[in-house]
């Protein structure tokens, strides 16, 4: 059996990853193929567990280094349990956050060398990349105020950090972006959630 692809979504609050997570698969299935949707930190028994601790309670709950090393311990299940199965059984995996959620989080604001996060990763996760990353951007202004009316139905501890956490977090993850261009593909977030999904089969078409 062909070993399956694996597709991560990536950006910062508001920008409707899990929304376009939902309709990518369901357009990857229309067209024929076998799709596990997934999520971090979560995707798994032990990663939901973990999944609670990093979103829940107060803002100062965990320090910098210890969201890192629950981050990848959750990873670290995620992959075992859910992602190399699915892989090795010749689906594609699309993710809802994965491994340069952790790089532009705790590796930009938080200042955590990306050396050591990549060798938790490694160690954790056996160092697994996304066949294809898709970056979701949008205007800061319009990310932060999607961000604000959803956090007012219930946010969690991410969600509820300063703009300038934020406007942190979306530079690293551009960072990230020119500095990985055959992996991590930039997208246009704006418009209709049909619009934004037909980007981003554009952008996985290859």
């Amino acid at each position: 059996m062909a070993q399956g692809r694996f597709i991560t979504l990536e950006g910062g609050e508001g920008v409707g990853k899990s929304t376009q997570a939902r309709a990518l698969a369901a357009a990857l299935r229309a067209r024929g193929h076998d799709v596990v949707e997934t999520r971090e930190p979560g995707g798994s028994p032990g990663a939901e567990a973990i999944r609670a601790l990093l979103l829940e309670g107060e803002r100062e709950r965990w320090t910098a280094g210890a969201e890192a090393l629950l981050f990848a311990a959750a990873r670290a299940d995620h992959v075992a349990r859910t992602i190399r199965p699915a892989l090795e059984g010749g689906a594609w995996v699309v993710c809802d956050r994965f491994l340069d959620s952790s790089f532009a989080y705790q590796g930009g604001p938080d200042a955590i060398p990306h050396e050591a996060l990549m060798a938790l990763h490694d160690v954790g996760s056996g160092g697994l990349l996304p066949d294809c990353t898709l970056l979701l951007a949008l205007p800061e202004e319009e990310a932060l105020a999607r961000a604000g009316a959803r956090d007012r139905d219930g946010g969690d501890r991410f969600g509820a950090r300063d703009p300038a956490y934020h406007a942190a977090v979306a530079g690293a993850f551009h960072a990230i972006a020119q500095a990985d261009p055959a992996r991590v593909r930039l997208v246009d977030a704006s418009g209709t959630v049909e619009a934004v999904t037909a980007r981003l089969l554009s952008a996985i078409e290859p």
